[in-house]
């Protein structure tokens, strides 16, 4: 089970056994990743309704800032950092060495600010309207699905950043383990969301596949900031697209 409990603990701020809290399990982790999504997804979900019984709707601005906050927070604005990085990196329009520079600074530029600012906004967005088209429950799906596009990612595209958090994962994303868990990730999206869940993580798996082959041509492969800024993307995109699907008549 370490391998279970590092990436809860890797990719949320749960609680988790103290016993797990070291590398042991690190290379077998991601196989877990889309499962913790769930769980993620899940508390998400519960908040949500909360939120709407203490606030009389869940499809209020409130319920839904509180939903977005919870998010970051169980997070530990682990994948916003990245989102930032990126966008400070390359929003600075300058060569591969100096982008790559500028993502490993702690520091947060003003691309980075405008860029969290607006994800944040469109997230809380398109979660007000889920939730007044009655469809809040598509929320315990998103992260699952955007934590099975990072797999596929950490198994197709290299990795560039040496001795950094994603050393040693690719090993861990056998083939199986990429089939078992799109395959899982798959069964949640279309039980929870039906064919509209279907579709939208299929179109989710496409972008993060042209993402991939976008930030290979730019910064030659895949680092940390860009595997968190890939699961922020994916979660947004996966949100807008459910959201067209429930309110636009597209199915």
């Amino acid at each position: 089970m370490s391998a279970f409990w590092q990436a809860v603990g890797f990719l949320t701020r749960f609680p988790v056994p103290k016993r797990a809290q070291t590398l042991e399990g690190w290379s077998r982790s991601p196989r877990y990743y889309p499962l913790v999504g769930l769980l993620l997804g899940a508390a998400v979900w519960l908040v949500g309704a909360a939120a709407g019984f203490v606030f009389g709707s869940a499809g209020s601005p409130v319920a839904a800032a509180l939903v977005v906050a919870f998010w970051i927070i169980a997070t530990g604005a682990l994948h916003l950092d990245g989102w930032m990085d990126l966008a400070d990196g390359l929003g600075s329009q300058r060569g591969r060495e100096r982008a790559l520079e500028i993502m490993k600074d702690s520091r947060v530029g003003a691309m980075g600010v405008v860029a969290a600012i607006a994800l944040i906004l469109l997230k809380a967005a398109a979660v007000q309207q889920l939730a007044a088209e009655g469809a809040l429950a598509v929320l315990a799906v998103v992260p699952a699905m955007a934590r099975a596009v990072l797999l596929a990612a950490i198994r197709f595209f290299p990795y560039i950043q040496q001795n950094g958090l994603g050393s040693g994962l690719r090993e861990g994303v056998t083939p199986a383990v990429l089939l078992a868990n799109g395959l899982l990730a798959l069964a949640a999206s279309f039980g929870i969301a039906g064919w509209r869940g279907a579709i939208a993580f299929a179109g989710v798996l496409l972008a993060g596949w042209l993402f991939g082959l976008y930030i290979v041509r730019k910064l030659g492969g895949f680092t940390g900031d860009v595997y968190g800024a890939l699961v922020e993307g994916s979660e947004t995109l996966a949100l807008l697209a459910l959201l067209a699907f429930t309110t636009g008549g597209f199915l």
